[in-house]
């Protein structure tokens, strides 16, 4: 399992909007985060990207509303979904103007 994990971090992909505007968008740090929810590192992956715990949870909802019914799952997945954009947003502009 440590084999594959080391292996992973050779094959993400490079932040072309970093790479060729200079500046962050609003993904960066989501893969290092995913590789460190991965090894165990739950801390580490938030400070790397604060909306990856809301992603899970959304992504989770969705995949676990498809297999069963709850009152308003609509509702709660927009919920859900707006909650992720304020986190990657806000956490997008906190990186953009506090550097």
């Amino acid at each position: 399992m440590f084999y594959f994990m080391t292996k992973l971090e050779d094959y993400m992909l490079p932040c072309l909007s970093k790479k060729y505007l200079g500046m962050e968008c609003m993904g960066c740090g989501l893969q290092r985060s995913v590789a460190l929810i991965l090894r165990g590192e739950f801390v580490e992956a938030f400070y790397m990207y604060p909306g990856i715990y809301t992603l899970i949870t959304l992504f989770s909802f969705i995949t676990i509303s498809r297999f069963r019914k709850f009152n308003n799952d609509t509702k709660i997945i927009s919920i859900l979904a707006i909650l992720n954009v304020i986190v990657i947003v806000g956490n997008y502009l906190i990186k953009l103007y506090l550097k």
